[in-house]
């Protein structure tokens, strides 16, 4: 029996633009690595990106559900509220 991979749900944030980042992936390290070498198409030249925020999940499914409750959101103020989290200065 095939073991399925763990996926997370990540929350990034780039200084440059003062932007966050919502998004889905099976290798947390490897993507952060994508989007600070400009392989990612929406992050591409937008400055470092710093992980802010991370939770895993068993399937592909369950963390595309989460991504999209987190975006539906859309209130930055709120997603940092929510999860606690500070601003990188």
């Amino acid at each position: 029996m095939a073991t399925e991979k763990t996926h997370f749900v990540y929350i990034i944030y780039s200084k440059k633009i003062d932007k966050l980042y919502i998004g889905t992936t099976s290798n947390l390290e490897h993507r952060l690595k994508q989007h600070n070498s400009n392989q990612s198409n929406y992050t591409k030249n937008k400055g470092e990106w710093v992980l802010l925020y991370y939770e895993t999940f068993q399937s592909k499914t369950e963390a595309l559900k989460r991504e999209k409750q987190i975006k539906a959101w859309k209130s930055r103020k709120y997603i940092l509220k929510k999860f606690n989290l500070k601003l990188p200065e």
